[in-house]
């Protein structure tokens, strides 16, 4: 489930992003929207619904199967709440998109000027990358699990900080906030895969 939550990141936010080819020096403005390919934000609003549903999952499952086998473990309870965060942040950051598809080129073509497609441009600049920030703490947990906790393959618990330092460095340093979407997918697809198919504490 965790993988296929991964995978389903990676698509709907890396891979349908919405970002057109731009020059860099050129401050952004509202003709930008006449680059934005709304069969990208369709595709995007698709697989990232897709990929909230299974974040859901994903947290029951959790809830389930592992926090019974760790019941002084505060962390193992932060992993499903994280998931579910996510899924709410994402609901509105897919939502965005698959609106900006919509009213820009799609069935509602000419609902908006293009300075209300713009405003819907700036929510996408980051919308569908800031709501990972519930699996980058949920990340963080996993890694007190694995050095704090022995519950999970410390190799695990080093792909999870892996996962949360540059966050924590683009955020502290220049305030970005999009980066948790950048590495949640990834990590998502080797932490669960490797918790799938490992001998970590909390499978056994």
């Amino acid at each position: 489930m965790g993988v296929a939550a991964g995978i389903g990141a990676l698509a709907a936010t890396l891979a349908f992003d919405l970002h057109p080819e731009w020059d860099e020096n050129t401050p952004y403005n509202a003709d930008i929207v006449d680059d934005v390919s709304s069969g990208k934000a369709h595709a995007s609003i698709i697989t990232g619904y897709l990929t909230v549903a299974l974040l859901l999952v994903l947290a029951a499952a959790w809830k389930r199967h592992v926090e019974p086998r760790t019941p002084s473990s505060t962390a193992a309870r932060v992993v499903p709440l994280g998931f579910t965060a996510s899924a709410g942040a994402l609901s509105l950051g897919y939502g965005w998109k698959g609106a900006m598809g919509l009213y820009n080129g799609g069935s509602e073509d000419d609902a908006f000027d293009k300075a209300g497609l713009y405003v819907l441009y700036v929510l996408n600049d980051f919308g569908s990358f800031i709501g990972y920030l519930g699996v980058t703490v949920a990340a963080g947990a996993v890694a007190w699990m694995a050095f704090g906790e022995r519950l999970v393959s410390r190799w695990i618990g080093v792909v999870s900080a892996l996962a949360i330092l540059p966050v924590i460095v683009t955020v502290g340093a220049f305030g970005l906030p999009g980066f948790p979407g950048v590495v949640s997918g990834v990590w998502l697809v080797i932490a669960f895969g490797g918790l799938a198919l490992g001998k970590s504490t909390i499978n056994r």
